[in-house]
Parts: C-alpha cells; sequence; structure tokens
C-alpha cells in the first residue's frame, strides 16, 4: 500500500502537522491502495501562507515566462502519462484505456488550449473607439483556492491549476480525498517542472475540513470549486463573509433530444455516452427525450445498448465501464433505481444489484428506464450512475418544455437533420452548452453552465479571464 501522507507546502513534501489518516479504496477490489493524510487547519494555514508569500512576486512575471512554465508542466505531464493513467484507474475506478485514452488525455488537450489562447491574450486592451484613453487591464486576483472533484480528476485539476498560474495567480489546490493520487502526481510533475516555491500549493482533505477552511480563509480571494450543488452552495454560504470571488461548476441533467429525423446512431450515440465513465459525469445526457414516432424504437435500441455494455474490472484494457467510485456511491445509486421502479418507470435494463458474475467491487448495471415522465425522482435528480430515462415527445415544443424543466443547466443535445431546427433548439434550450449530432464543442470553448449547475466558465480565454480582476483606467497614454 502506497504511503502518501505528506502534502506538497512551499515547494516541499512536508508532513502533516498532525496525523489523520484515511485510506484510497480502490473501488474495482474494495481494497485500500494507498494512505494519506486529511489535512486540518495548520496545514491549510501554512499553504495559504506560502502562496501570499509568493504572490507578489509570481504576480509580476512576464506573461513569456508563464507561457515556459506552462509548456514545461505540459511536457513533464506527458512523460508521466502511465504514472498518470494507473493512478487514475486505481483511485476512482475509470478503465485502463479510459484512463489514457480519455481521462489523462483532457489534462493534455487543456494545457494546450490555454496555451494557445493565452499566445494571442492580452492584458491590457483598449475600451474601444469611442474611448481612446481608455483602457482595460485584467489583473491576478490574489490567493486562490481550489477544490476538485473524483470523477474526471486531471480534467478539473488543470481547467484551474493552468489558468490561474497564466493570471498571476498563486494556489492552494484540494483534491478530492477519495481520489487524491493523481492530484500528488501532478503535485510531483509542477515541482519537476521547477514551479516557484510557494506557486502551487497542495493539501489534503475533506470538504468540511480543508474545503470549508479554504472557503473561510481571510488570506484567500477566490475559490474555484466543482462537484455537487449541494457542497457548492455551503462553500458558497461560508465564502460570503469575507466577499471572495466564487466560481461554481456544479451537477447536470441533461436533455438528449431525438427528433425522428435524426441519424441512424443517434440512440446508440446517446446511451454511450450516459454510460461513459460508469455514469459518473456531470455533463451527461441521462434524459433521452425522444420524438413518438421512433420512441419504441429508440426504447430497443438503447437496451441493446445497455446489454452489450460490457462491466469488468478497471484493471483489466478493453472497451467496457468499470465500477462507480464509492460504497457510498454505489448505494445512492442502487437507491435511485429502486425509486424508479417504485415511481412506475418501466425497467427495460439492468436494475438493482451487481451484474451478474460479480461479488466484489462497486460495480453498477447499465440501466435503462423507459416511460418516464419528468416528475420522477429520475428525471429530476442527477445520479451519477449508468442509469439512462428515455422520455417521449409530440412535438419541439413540448421538447424545449420538457428539456427545460429542470433545476440544472448544464449541456443539452439536440440530435435532428434539420439544420434550423438545430439552430433554434440551441437557442431556446436552457443550458450553458448545447452539443448537436455529435459535435464536440471546439477546442478553446469553454465548459460551464446556468442555474444549479454553477455559472463558472472553464477552458479557453474565457477560463483564463475567470482567475483575474478587470480594471478600468482613463487617460492612458499610449506613446508611453
Amino acid at each position: 500500500m502506497l504511503d502518501k501522507r505528506k502534502f506538497y507546502i512551499d515547494g516541499k513534501w512536508v508532513d502533516p502537522v498532525a496525523a489523520n489518516d484515511l485510506e484510497v479504496i480502490d473501488p474495482s477490489t474494495e481494497e485500500p491502495v494507498a494512505v494519506i493524510s486529511l489535512g486540518d487547519q495548520a496545514d491549510t494555514d501554512a499553504a495559504v501562507a506560502a502562496a501570499k508569500r509568493a504572490f507578489e512576486g509570481w504576480s509580476q512575471t512576464s506573461k513569456e515566462e508563464r507561457l515556459a512554465y506552462v509548456e514545461k508542466i505540459l511536457e513533464v505531464y506527458q512523460k508521466r502519462a502511465d504514472d498518470m493513467a494507473w493512478a487514475i484507474t486505481h483511485e476512482m475506478g475509470a478503465p485502463a484505456d479510459l484512463s489514457a485514452q480519455a481521462q489523462v488525455m483532457t489534462g493534455i488537450g487543456h494545457m494546450a488550449n490555454f496555451i494557445n489562447a493565452f499566445r494571442d491574450f492580452e492584458f491590457v486592451r483598449p475600451l474601444g473607439p469611442q474611448a481612446p484613453g481608455t483602457m482595460i487591464a485584467w489583473e491576478p486576483i490574489g490567493v486562490v483556492g481550489l477544490i476538485t472533484p473524483w470523477n474526471w480528476p486531471m480534467n478539473q485539476v488543470t481547467l484551474k491549476v493552468i489558468p490561474a498560474l497564466l493570471g498571476g495567480n498563486t494556489m492552494v489546490l484540494k483534491p478530492s480525498e477519495i481520489a487524491p493520487l493523481s492530484s500528488m502526481l501532478f503535485a510531483e510533475i509542477m515541482d519537476e517542472a521547477g514551479v516557484p516555491a510557494g506557486v502551487f500549493n497542495m493539501v489534503n482533505g475533506d470538504g468540511v475540513g480543508v474545503g470549508t477552511q479554504l472557503s473561510v480563509h481571510p488570506d484567500v480571494e477566490m475559490i474555484s470549486f466543482t462537484g455537487s450543488t449541494r457542497a457548492g452552495i455551503a462553500i458558497s454560504k461560508a465564502a460570503a463573509d469575507s466577499l471572495k470571488k466564487v466560481a461554481l461548476e456544479l451537477g447536470g441533467k441533461g436533455a438528449n433530444v431525438i427528433f425522428a429525423d435524426a441519424d441512424d446512431q443517434a440512440v446508440v450515440r446517446g446511451a454511450r455516452h450516459c454510460f461513459q465513465n460508469s455514469g459518473q459525469s456531470c455533463n451527461a445526457p441521462t434524459r433521452m427525450l425522444v420524438q413518438r414516432e421512433i420512441y419504441d424504437q429508440a426504447v430497443e435500441t438503447a437496451k441493446e445498448v445497455a446489454e452489450s455494455t460490457k462491466v469488468a474490472s478497471a484493471h483489466e484494457h478493453g472497451k467496457h465501464i468499470g465500477p462507480v467510485v464509492s460504497k457510498k456511491q454505489w448505494d445512492q445509486i442502487q437507491g435511485l433505481i429502486e425509486t424508479g421502479i417504485h415511481e412506475g418507470a418501466r425497467l427495460v435494463a439492468g436494475g438493482p444489484g451487481l451484474p451478474e458474475g460479480v461479488n466484489r467491487g462497486y460495480f453498477v448495471r447499465p440501466t435503462v428506464f423507459a416511460d418516464v415522465n419528468n416528475d420522477m425522482t429520475i428525471a429530476r435528480q442527477e445520479i451519477f450512475g449508468p442509469v439512462l430515462s428515455i422520455i417521449p415527445f409530440e412535438d419541439e415544443e413540448e421538447a424545449v418544455r420538457i428539456a427545460n424543466d429542470t433545476d440544472y443547466g448544464l449541456t443539452n443535445y439536440v440530435q435532428t437533420r434539420d439544420g434550423a431546427r438545430r439552430n433554434r433548439m440551441a437557442r431556446k434550450l436552457r443550458a450553458g452548452m448545447v452539443e448537436t449530432n455529435g459535435e464536440s464543442r471546439g477546442p478553446g470553448s469553454f465548459f460551464g453552465g446556468i442555474g444549479r449547475s454553477g455559472r463558472a466558465r472553464e477552458g479557453g480565454v474565457w477560463g483564463i479571464e475567470e482567475f483575474m480582476d478587470s480594471k478600468a483606467i482613463s487617460g492612458w497614454d499610449s506613446d508611453a
């Protein structure tokens, strides 16, 4: 079992002030793979103090210096890619190939996109021709607290650390205590890349402890959090007394609207997307809205996809889904599946219990419910497991009404060959992102939602600006 009790503070690996051990459980085996320590107030204070000391120097570095550091981080990250994939597989249960080809690669993609966006980033910009002497300056916020989840560890770490760094901030990262190994490896990468002491710090801990301590700390100017809506609300309240900037990327209940003229693979694509990463994605299309003309066939197709989706150990290579992250998560998903049955949804694939032939590990059967209405619990609550709810609709107006009847607003999806309808739907759907016909958002686009999904904007130039304050300056001498 790996001993990972140390924290990374002020450029050094240090012991916690007081021991508070927690085992990291491999969800494929239910066996401990490492032991970490949970930090307390003294550890948080030490990390914040190191970041505060480093801020003056780091905030004055040039654009070229910051860019060079990020390019070096990317180089070292790529060198450690196999180690990173191993860590993610063993801490949160992403299958080996998914870890290598998707989980790790999200970090590479985000860093490359930030590098491209930053090359053209202007820290001082003219307001416009109507005010030739007025400039808008973008400046670092200060010490930022970064709180990241377990489901896509490097996706979220790189979406926060890299733009915070490029913006001239110093930081304290608190990764999920359930899946901390990848972030500890990331701290090693930052160290090997030569990032100056105190600029990046990492303390393990839980939300009640280190998470809250960062949220209320008087020397932390911003909190960037990704996780549950419940926790995001608590962080907002905790940060209110010190008037911190708070950026929240929270849950989702994405609607995937499939019209009768959609391409032949629309249902297959949607079901697979729902089940990917064992359903543990906030942007998963978990509500499949299907037009009546093709509803029965869509239900049958989704059933076939679920029944052909293999469930196996994350340690194995191949195209399958692994376990969910923890026993707590497994229990919650099982309870929601039982609720779906109790409330009258038609179970057409999967269901409660472990998959056939499995007797250990937090594995969930890929599950499909048909004849769901939008008032049912499984249509309203984020399940965060491989559970798909299929809802019929008659026409475009009804599809929009059902899709928008949710507290969330992260990602919605539209499948139709009618370009004008795609455009109309994209504008009518209440969400931060809309993807159509299986086409991903382009490189440099942001990730973020509205409503109970939070309103953070992560990625591209928007992600860099999220970690900066704007300043309006009059009387600027352009000849100076």
